[in-house]
């Protein structure tokens, strides 16, 4: 990975979760590998492959949490890592309550 077009700019938490990611009316089941306040990255199980910019919703879980967090993102940038293949999804809309659980559970050791 070369680090000189690492566009991070938040912290990120390593996660390994399981969510429902919808393209359009359709749900798809991905993984999570990390998370932050702005974004997260999902691993690809079996799904369509979409361009950058394309809008999806997500519905997951944290752990150790019961809060059900929706957000809509963007495909920002599609990615393999570990060997296999991924997208990072910028959140565009997110409720602030749940921003705020992701900032917690990013900051917490």
């Amino acid at each position: 990975m070369d680090l000189s077009l690492e566009k991070r700019v938040e912290t990120r938490k390593n996660l390994d979760i399981y969510l429902n990611k919808y393209v359009g009316d359709e749900p798809y089941m991905v993984r999570a590998s990390d998370i932050s306040p702005t974004g997260i990255y999902l691993t690809k199980l079996i799904e369509p492959d979409l361009p950058e910019g394309s809008m999806v919703s997500l519905e997951f879980e944290l752990p150790n949490s019961t809060e059900v967090i929706w957000a809509r993102g963007a495909v920002v940038r599609d990615a393999s890592r570990w060997g296999s293949d991924g997208v990072g999804v910028w959140f565009t809309i997110i409720p602030e309550g749940y921003r705020r659980i992701i900032e917690d559970f990013v900051s917490a050791c």
